[in-house]
């Protein structure tokens, strides 16, 4: 469809806001990246949803020009001292704004990459939940599951008894457990009770040379109360000692033993609160750190609160069908003839002794034997695949054996806390019987049903500490299955989250704070979602809004549009040609506009959906994933005709991800050779051997140093360098192409060192980026900017956009294929040099799809893409089908993970999962061409459709 390229920019009329809205935020003079000084009254209290065509300027007026301005003045409202610890945003580039509220920004980029942040922390439902077991929990014996009773002063004066005669007994009163401090009351009182030393961090020290405690650092002190050795006279005196060790402590006493003959000293700590009647453990009070895994007193002291350890993954070490003699022990494939020897030394007496053999299949070992393989036998004295090869792994001195056996390695859970994170005290404490991984490790959708069923049934004192914990703990998971995420784990780590996912669970938080009086600027919060449950977020938002907030959404997903009160649309194109306001008012009035590109699609005049002719291809011709059961997939087997373009669908948490990324495209990765993750559980995959290259694009940045931009990436900046380096002027200076590379000492600037900018620090004011002074922006030397190219020097290329680049290599084919290759993905707005850490996520996906665009293919590629569609407005949409299906038309084959409607009509070959998310999905609805899956019944796609 052709656009008349001299659309006008209308007049903005700055009093234009939604009757009733009470005031405007007032914006005059916006200029960050390509915003053309635009002027704007944006509505308060109300839902506005601003869009527009890629690069049209969305992102800069809503995060980089109104939050940085939120968060700017915030920040400068606290004290220097204060603002040194924050990282603070640039200054926007705008004349004024005011009327602005406190803002807050939920975005798509990951808040945190830390594997200890989970769901339940996210929401900080985990904080109450940890508040809960606390102050309800009842907890058991980790040993033999009795219930905890209080033990009292004789039991203890007993326990003690029972070490043999002459083993020394230290009682330690504990008075400060990791409390940050110098603590010097602390001493005194205990100088004041008669006692000459304390223990202080595991150390111990008489009262009069106590070390100078940093008062920033977390701190342990105990009073030693007696020191003696155990013989039958001693009870009294023990009796006498315990008692004001008790009373000093609190209740709480430490004893350090040495038994005869021993050199290394054991500690107790022995509580008159709780302790277990038939082994004799005691517990420490409980409290909320008690069930942290950030805490060391809460962690697993073997995997310090991960849940996982660095480890040989037990599936990937044994072929049970084959035999050791034919290579049944896969980690010894391609090992050397004397390593191949000292495993057999240790393995065969193993198989013996078990009534195997070492030519016999090892499958025909009883399950119990096979664990024994793998973790060792203590009656024989075998430690086990696991440890020989942990051995191995360590001793090794041989690259070529550590390569070997690096991708056997992989994340295991931990045999201390099986992946509950905790301590064992504190994985034994329940509620309602359930401790407390046990309830995080359920779907959501499940937890919120769990507080109704026993909270009836709590006495009066336990019911008035669980209610408002329930309550701020159901307003959180209500609102998290409200948008659609139900199907998610509490538990679930929040790096393992898409875009989307970790956008709304960081809403749900700000859901439950009830802040009000706020402005909330969201990026596309509908990625990911499918459109059954997009009618949840917009109600969530609504809600939002009517509690008294501004909501302000980035956004093209068309039902988002028609719930706003009022729609900004930016253009009329991208990069230069955008950074306008071409249209704004209420939905209605938009799509009525005829300067708007969005109003066309809005009311129908365009149609949304591309008009491609089907394509002739035969099903049988495919691959054929039979019985995949990753995560919740549930034997799903699933047919991929091979030179089609195919979508796959379902709602959220369907098992999308789960067919494709983690099942299907490491199998495929496998057959081929390629060093990969392992794949879920499938039975067999045929067909495949028709694909000899896999290549998966994602939305993950293309670098992360500001180095890294479309020029490097595509490899464009290394053709373009040999055109500089052929020309007259580079041959006589003696230049060669990585002259012409800012990476390179030769050509760049020596003072900014092909940054363009330098950085200085500012302290308790944010960083600033000032153009380098030597270069002024341009990254090179002055002796590399005296050669020109047809005028423009090498700093000049990197500054222009894609289209113009584009015209001016016409003539040099290789650097040609590639810019054409990005301007039909629609990327020709950006410039060459744009650093790569200020690309969209969508915008680095279709860099790397334009990238293999201008690689040469063999017709036999697989090209996996997960919602490509992301930050695409309808005519990016019909933009990107046109490059999809030409690469299906080449022989290729196409899996495209989309929710996007357009997408999917536009495609040969649909699967769709479902009938709903988590347990209750991973089942094949239907597969086939758009028509089958639009009458399928059972299909929530095929509703939409």
């Amino acid at each position: 469809m052709k656009r008349t390229p001299d659309r006008t920019i209308p007049r903005q009329n700055k009093n234009l806001h939604p009757t009733g809205a009470e005031g405007v935020i007032r914006i005059r003079g916006a200029r960050a990246h390509n915003l053309q000084g635009i002027d704007l009254d944006l509505p308060r209290d109300r839902l506005t949803v601003i869009t527009g065509v890629s690069g049209s300027g969305k992102s800069s007026l809503a995060f980089d020009t109104l939050y940085a301005e939120g968060q700017r003045q915030y920040i400068e409202s606290l004290s220097s001292y204060a603002r040194q610890f924050l990282d603070q945003l640039q200054r926007p580039d705008v004349d004024w704004m005011d009327g602005l509220e406190p803002t807050l920004c939920i975005d798509q980029k990951p808040g945190t990459t830390n594997p200890r942040s989970t769901v339940a922390t996210v929401t900080e439902i985990y904080d109450y939940l940890r508040l809960l077991y606390a102050r309800i929990g009842t907890p058991h014996c980790y040993n033999c599951g009795t219930t905890i009773l209080q033990q009292s002063p004789e039991n203890i004066v007993d326990s003690l008894l029972t070490m043999p005669e002459q083993s020394k007994l230290m009682l330690l009163a504990p008075l400060v457990r990791g409390r940050k401090g110098k603590h010097a009351d602390v001493f005194e009182e205990i100088g004041k009770a008669g006692f000459v030393r304390a223990r202080v961090d595991g150390e111990l020290y008489p009262l009069d040379a106590l070390p100078d405690l940093a008062p920033r650092r977390n701190h342990t002190i105990e009073a030693v109360v007696d020191r003696m050795v155990i013989r039958d006279e001693i009870q009294s005196r023990l009796e006498e000692s315990i008692r004001h060790t008790l009373k000093l402590g609190n209740g709480l006493l430490i004893a350090v033993s040495q038994l005869p003959g021993k050199t290394e000293w054991e500690e107790r700590l022995i509580s008159t609160a709780y302790a277990c009647p038939e082994c004799g453990v005691s517990y420490a009070e409980l409290e909320p750190r008690t069930f942290s895994f950030n805490s060391p007193y809460g962690a697993c002291e073997q995997c310090h609160g991960m849940g996982v350890l660095e480890g040989f993954e037990p599936d990937s070490l044994v072929d049970w069908e084959q035999s050791a003699d034919e290579g049944g022990l896969l980690a010894y494939k391609g090992a050397t003839a004397a390593v191949k020897r000292k495993m057999r030394e240790a393995v065969e007496p193993f198989l013996v002794a078990n009534r195997g053999s070492w030519q016999q299949p090892l499958g025909t070992l009883r399950p119990p034997k096979r664990e024994r393989l793998l973790h060792g036998d203590e009656s024989t004295g075998f430690p086990g695949l696991l440890a020989l090869l942990e051995q191995e792994w360590e001793t090794t001195r041989s690259e070529k054996r550590a390569d070997q056996l690096r991708p056997l390695r992989g994340s295991v859970l931990c045999s201390g806390c099986q992946g509950g994170r905790l301590r064992p005290e504190s994985l034994s404490v329940t509620v309602a019987d359930q401790n407390i991984h046990q309830l995080t490790s359920q779907p959501i959708s499940k937890i919120q049903d769990w507080f109704s069923t026993w909270m009836p049934d709590l006495n009066s004192a336990d019911a008035k500490i669980a209610k408002p914990i329930s309550d701020e703990v159901s307003k959180r998971l209500q609102f998290l299955n409200l948008v659609g995420v139900g199907y998610l784990s509490l538990n679930r780590p929040a790096d393992t989250l898409s875009g989307g996912e970790l956008q709304r669970v960081r809403l749900a938080t700000s859901i439950g704070s009830g802040l009000v009086g706020v402005c909330y600027v969201l990026d596309e919060p509908s990625i990911g979602l499918h459109q059954r449950d997009n009618d949840r977020l917009i109600g969530a938002l609504r809600d939002l809004q009517q509690q008294g907030n501004t909501v302000l959404v980035v956004e093209h997903d068309e039902a988002m549009m028609w719930a706003a009160d009022w729609l900004i649309d930016m253009g009329p194109g991208a990069g230069k040609n955008g950074g306008h306001i071409i249209s704004q008012g209420t939905p209605a009035e938009v799509a009525k506009d005829p300067q708007s590109v969005t109003g066309p699609y809005l009311s129908g005049q365009t149609p949304k959906s591309p008009e491609f002719e089907a394509r002739v291809f035969d099903p049988n011709q495919a691959i054929v994933l039979h019985d995949a059961e990753t995560n919740n997939l549930k034997k799903v087997t699933a047919r991929f005709p091979l030179g089609t373009l195919i979508g796959v669908t379902g709602v959220s948490g369907s098992g999308k991800s789960s067919l494709i990324n983690d099942t299907l495209s490491p199998a495929i990765s496998e057959q081929l050779g390629l060093v990969t993750p392992r794949s879920g559980p499938y039975k067999k995959l045929t067909g495949a051997k028709s694909i000899d290259k896999l290549i998966r694009m994602d939305q993950a940045p293309i670098g992360r140093s500001p180095r890294s931009c479309p020029a490097t990436y595509t490899k464009a900046l290394d053709e373009i360098r040999k055109v500089y380096a052929a020309t007259r002027e580079a041959k006589t200076r003696g230049f060669n192409s990585s002259r012409f590379s800012f990476n390179a000492s030769a050509g760049q600037c020596p003072q900014c060192k092909g940054y363009g900018q330098e950085k200085i620090e500012m302290n308790f004011l944010s960083d600033l980026y000032v153009t380098c002074s030597a270069c002024n922006g341009r990254r090179y030397n002055q002796a590399t900017l005296q050669v020109r190219f047809k005028g423009q020097t090498i700093a000049d290329i990197l500054e222009m956009t894609i289209d113009q680049a584009a015209e001016f290599f016409t003539n040099i084919p290789k650097v040609d294929r590639i810019l054409q290759s990005l301007r039909d993905v629609g990327l020709g707005y950006l410039r060459l040099g744009q650093p790569s850490t200020t690309l969209s996520g969508g915008e680095a996906q279709r860099i790397k799809l334009g990238t293999e665009l201008a690689r040469s293919s063999s017709g036999s590629t697989l090209y996996i893409l997960d919602e490509p569609t992301t930050g695409l407005h309808f005519e990016d949409v019909l933009r990107l089908m046109t490059v999809l299906r030409r690469l299906a038309e080449a022989g290729n084959t196409v899996i495209v993970i989309e929710h996007n409607l357009d997408v999917a009509r536009a495609c040969d070959w649909l699967i769709d999962l479902g009938p709903d998310g988590g347990e209750a999905g991973g089942f094949l609805i239907a597969e086939g061409p758009p028509d089958t899956i639009r009458n399928a019944a059972d299909s929530e796609t095929g509703k939409y459709l």
